[in-house]
């Protein structure tokens, strides 16, 4: 059989019961603040901003990636305009303008 006699003073044994009743009185307001609605609430917005925040990063990484894939396709490294690819597509963007604008006054007329 285990011994079970406690060798400690009663002096002893009342500070080691106070030191668990203020650790447990820490763990219980620890609980109250974590469970609080209002902690909560703020747990919740700041998982919701840093959500936002990375999806936004995501997208202007994405725009970024494509504005620089068609500014290579129509500006040269040296900043100049490349022409043989501006012209094309100027003139067809112009054409497409004209048929829609014909076909708006055909349906008035």
């Amino acid at each position: 059989m285990a011994d079970t006699s406690d060798t400690r003073t009663p002096a002893q044994i009342e500070a080691d019961i106070q030191r668990r009743r203020e650790v447990l009185a820490e763990t219980l307001d620890e609980i109250g603040v974590r469970v609080h609605p209002k902690t909560i609430v703020g747990d919740a917005r700041a998982k919701a901003a840093a959500q936002v925040d990375h999806t936004l990063g995501k997208a202007y990484v994405q725009v970024n990636k494509a504005v620089t894939e068609v500014r290579q396709r129509f500006v040269t490294d040296e900043g100049a305009p490349r022409l043989e690819r501006i012209v094309p597509l100027a003139l067809v963007t112009v054409g497409v303008v004209g048929l829609l604008a014909l076909s708006a006054r055909r349906r008035k007329g």
